[in-house]
């Protein structure tokens, strides 16, 4: 089951990097960025499907998009300039929250 979650982890960083590279694709007018954008979700989803032969998809899935979510917000935050509120740091965290609470529902 820990192979699972590092694969899990892995699909989620290819994911964070897709989505970043896709906001310096300038609407796909950029090829570099376009081709990471590209690269980055045929891994995540790849390493996504690999996950699902273990992990349940709705546990999957949740911690798949809620720390992608996440990461990608605290990204924009802390490095690309998007601005921050007590509404936004409070939504993260409640993405956390829910990804912590049905991880502790167990797997069945």
């Amino acid at each position: 089951m820990g192979y699972a979650y590092g694969l899990l982890a892995a699909a989620i960083a290819a994911e964070v990097a897709g989505t970043t590279a896709m906001k310096y694709s300038e609407g796909f007018t950029r090829l570099w960025p376009s081709i990471g954008t590209a690269v980055g979700y045929l891994i995540a989803f790849t390493l996504l499907a690999q996950t699902l032969k273990t992990l349940s998809v709705g546990t999957a899935y949740a911690i798949w998009a809620g720390v992608g979510t996440a990461a990608v917000a605290l990204i924009g935050i802390l490095f690309m300039g998007e601005s921050s509120s007590l509404v936004k740091v409070v939504g993260v965290g409640l993405i956390v929250v829910g990804v912590v609470v049905l991880n502790l529902g167990g797997a069945h």
